[in-house]
């Protein structure tokens, strides 16, 4: 498991994100948004994409009616701080729409 503030390379966090799929889904979702987040401050815009689309369809599995059900549960993963609150509408604020 990787540390919740230690800067975590994208490969590591790419295996955490596939372990956490079988596992926790949310918590896949929050490291899907960590992956867009460190891919597109690399410059990797083509990757960051890729990953705030992965993001946005975990995120279309959840109910987000409620801040408690759109409430992270980390404060930051693999060094990357998380907003208070992971739903459509921040993801699409932070990226833009996915190509």
């Amino acid at each position: 498991m990787i540390s919740q503030t230690r800067a975590a390379s994208v490969e590591e966090l790419e295996t955490t994100f596939h372990s956490q799929l079988a596992t926790d889904r949310w918590a896949a979702t929050e490291t899907a948004f960590a992956l867009a987040v460190r891919t597109r401050d690399a410059g990797d815009w083509a990757r960051s994409r890729e990953w705030v689309a992965q993001c946005l369809r975990l995120l279309a599995d959840f109910p987000g009616e409620t801040l408690e059900q759109a409430a992270t549960t980390r404060v930051s993963v693999g060094g990357v701080l998380l907003p208070h609150y992971l739903h459509e509408g921040v993801v699409r604020d932070r990226f833009g729409r996915p190509a």
